[in-house]
């Protein structure tokens, strides 16, 4: 490798099938534009523990769903925790790091979240619904995903899922995060399109809300996407906060927000390298 360069360890699954994403897409174009200033690696999180030790940092980008390989991820983790891997993002997160648990104790707390509870004894706390959404606790991309009338529920073994109230929304809006500094804003206007983002302009109320959410979790370096989704209302509630491995619709943006963007990430990278280097004593 050019010694010239920091290296990085690039994980990624470029076959995942993600419904109305193209990872592959979205990661060769992340890579093209890191690989000028980097010295790069790509391989499959399955793989990772077999080049860690040859770079300076592992990216851990468009993986898909850690649940397929839970225990490989759980090892990784405890590498990264234990500093014997420098990880991007910092793998201390309170958010989807962990599954839903993020939104059972938002809800705890009184944030402005879809209610969300875990247990059919609680269902009292939540609002009056014609159906519920149960979802799996450590699920993504909506797998096992089931929407229930409430007589459905009583029957229902909802044992490794939580329970939240069917929402009619407007619409889903999610804003993208490097470190604690905001990036940009996309939207779905049609709600059955989850995936077919346009740029949206943020008000001062839509950033302090997302902003609630980004300094209610641990981590200082890495990128997050707070989902939200806009009631009839006018309010926003929290649909959920990613901060392992968020896809980031990177294509639904002009190529001065791109740019932007990728700058932001390239100094979000290296500020975590100085500062492995400073605790390091180099």
């Amino acid at each position: 490798m050019n010694v010239h360069k920091n290296s990085i360890l690039y994980l990624t699954d470029f076959f995942y099938p993600a419904n109305g994403r193209e990872y592959y897409k979205e990661d060769l174009y992340i890579i093209s534009q890191l690989k000028d200033d980097f010295e790069i690696l790509i391989c499959h999180p399955l793989d990772s523990k077999n080049y860690e030790k040859l770079v300076d940092i592992v990216i851990f980008r468009n993986t898909g769903s850690v649940m397929y390989y839970k225990q490989c991820f759980e090892d990784f983790v405890s590498r990264a925790n234990s500093n014997s891997v420098v990880t991007y993002n910092e793998m201390i997160g309170k958010a989807d790091m962990l599954g839903k648990q993020h939104l059972l104790d938002l809800t705890t707390l009184q944030y402005p979240v879809i209610p969300t509870v875990e247990s059919f004894n609680d269902i009292g706390l939540l609002p009056p619904s014609e159906k519920y959404m149960l979802k799996l606790k450590n699920g993504a991309d909506s797998i096992g995903m089931k929407s229930l009338t409430y007589k459905e529920l009583i029957n229902e073994n909802i044992q490794d899922y939580i329970i939240q109230p069917f929402i009619d929304f407007i619409y889903e809006v999610s804003f993208y995060f490097i470190d604690h500094e905001f990036q940009y804003a996309l939207y779905a206007p049609d709600k059955t399109k989850r995936w077919d983002l346009k740029e949206y302009t943020t008000t001062k109320q839509d950033l302090e809300f997302a902003n609630k959410f980004i300094k209610w979790n641990n981590i200082n370096h890495g990128i997050q996407r707070v989902d939200a989704c806009r009631l009839k209302s006018g309010k926003l509630l929290l649909v959920e906060l990613e901060d392992l491995n968020p896809f980031l619709s990177i294509e639904a943006l002009e190529e001065v927000k791109k740019q932007k963007f990728i700058s932001a990430f390239k100094e979000s990278i290296i500020t975590v390298l100085n500062n492995k280097k400073q605790e390091n004593g180099i």
